[in-house]
């Protein structure tokens, strides 16, 4: 799959998202090794803390189907802002894929690509298990 099919799948499942609180979707697509691609959004809930990120969503529909070797995640926003993944997506990703490329994108379509060591310098990594 292309970067750029990946961030398109990540920008349809905005229209996916149950965002009634914050009034902001976001869509994520994950890419295995193997070359599958996850999808997912950002589901809501009046207890904040039990909403559920996009990136999130689309990780554990990935784990919970035997996948656990990512290669790279899109997330998409509708902010003039790029969509950084949140501390917990990104202590989340870091549990299954230290290295994992990060391409956030803005509402305009334009990307930025991040390793995910760099959002997350010294983070709690699979390497002690």
């Amino acid at each position: 799959m292309t970067e750029r099919e990946l961030c398109q799948k990540a920008i349809g499942m905005m229209d996916m998202a149950y965002c009634p609180y914050s009034h902001f979707p976001v869509g994520a697509a994950v890419e295995c090794s193997d070359g599958s691609v996850f999808t997912g959004c950002n589901i809501e809930n009046a207890a904040y803390g039990a909403g559920t990120c996009a990136e999130r969503t689309a990780l554990s529909k990935a784990v919970s189907e035997g996948h656990r070797d990512f290669v790279r995640i899109a997330i998409a926003g509708k902010s003039d802002d790029f969509c950084v993944p949140c501390g917990i997506c990104r202590q989340f990703m870091m549990e299954f894929a230290p290295d994992i490329e990060v391409i956030c994108l803005n509402g305009k379509g334009e990307n930025r690509k991040f390793a995910l060591r760099e959002l997350l310098p010294y983070g709690f990594d699979n390497t002690w298990l």
